[in-house]
């Protein structure tokens, strides 16, 4: 399989949306009550992922195969319970299909991401992974990130216990 990554557009939004979707339930829908979980997922509106694929504010990309969406990254703001020192921007989302979990494909969007953020005076950059998520905790970690704080992360009637994970560039 080779793995290419590119820059987003707004044509992308449909199969970006519909792989958080995808990816979120998988790895999260077990913590919510369902009708909170769908709720969530309507509010991810489509013209959300129009303006996060498209728009200079934010930067997103994409992990492709063969010419399927196998991942993607998105940068941008997001209001957290920081208090930066410098220039700062958020990783916002990091979301793979299953089966490209183990490809290198998390490692080359993180690699893109941290490009960018750099390329565009970040000085900076947050996160908030949801406690429960080592898998993922390991893998912010190891790209340099510490945790700097906690973030509620609210879904219907459940609040996640999150951790705000900073990285300085």
């Amino acid at each position: 399989m080779t793995l290419a990554i590119r820059r987003s557009t707004a044509a992308d939004a449909p199969a970006v949306r519909d792989l958080f979707c995808r990816s979120f339930t998988a790895t999260f829908g077990h913590l919510y009550p369902p009708a909170d979980l769908a709720a969530f997922l309507e509010a991810c509106s489509l013209d959300r992922f129009r303006v996060e694929s498209s728009s200079a504010a934010f930067a997103c990309f994409l992990g492709e195969a063969d010419g399927r969406l196998l991942g993607y990254v998105t940068l941008g703001h997001l209001d957290l319970p920081v208090a930066p020192s410098g220039r700062w921007w958020v990783l916002r989302q990091l979301y793979l299909e299953e089966e490209a979990k183990g490809t290198g494909l998390a490692q080359a969007l993180m690699a893109r991401a941290l490009t960018e953020a750099r390329a565009r005076g970040v000085e900076e950059l947050y996160l908030t992974v949801w406690i429960g998520n080592h898998r993922a905790r390991r893998f912010y970690e190891r790209h340099g990130f510490e945790e700097v704080g906690r973030y509620a992360f609210v879904v219907g009637s459940t609040v996640d216990d999150d951790r705000i994970l900073r990285l300085g560039l």
